[in-house]
């Protein structure tokens, strides 16, 4: 009994580890052309649901998600490259369409964030340790002496 549990959960656990994404492309959006189905769903791939917002519109299953794979075939038959596509869908959408966004000048600061931030809290700790050393500084003539007959007594 324990050995036919054991074999079940072992086939059920290399079932799902070997189940890929699921991939909500309806049969009806397919392109006969092989070539260009490779080419919708890479780009696909890399274009953001509006709708789920965290996943691309190859697999999500919101309307306007469809609606935006069924662009993408069109604009691929009807000769686009894949940069064209991505620009034509970008100019109606906005770069937040965009699963992986372009670098801009206008969303350099977004890029350089974390490294601005990596270098201000590095300066912050290089000037915080040489504010906290103690000040070195040689003992006056007076003070020595002082010091001296405070050893001696």
């Amino acid at each position: 009994m324990r050995a036919r549990f054991s074999l079940a959960s072992l086939v059920l656990l290399l079932a799902l580890a070997f189940t890929g994404a699921a991939q909500a492309v309806k049969p009806d959006e397919v392109l006969q052309d092989k070539a260009l189905e490779a080419r919708a769903r890479a780009l696909s791939e890399g274009l953001r649901c509006m709708v789920c917002q965290n996943q691309s519109i190859d697999e999500s299953d919101a309307d306007l998600a469809r609606d935006l794979r069924i662009l993408v075939r069109q604009r691929l038959v009807a000769g686009d490259t894949d940069q064209q596509v991505m620009d034509y869908i970008v100019s109606r959408y906005g770069e937040f369409v965009l699963l992986k966004p372009r670098f801009s000048p206008r969303n350099a600061l977004l890029w350089a964030t974390p490294v601005l931030l990596l270098l201000a809290g590095g300066l912050f700790i290089v000037l915080s340790a040489r504010s906290r050393r103690p000040a070195s500084s040689a003992l006056s003539a007076e003070e020595q002496a002082a010091l001296d007959k405070m050893l001696r007594d």
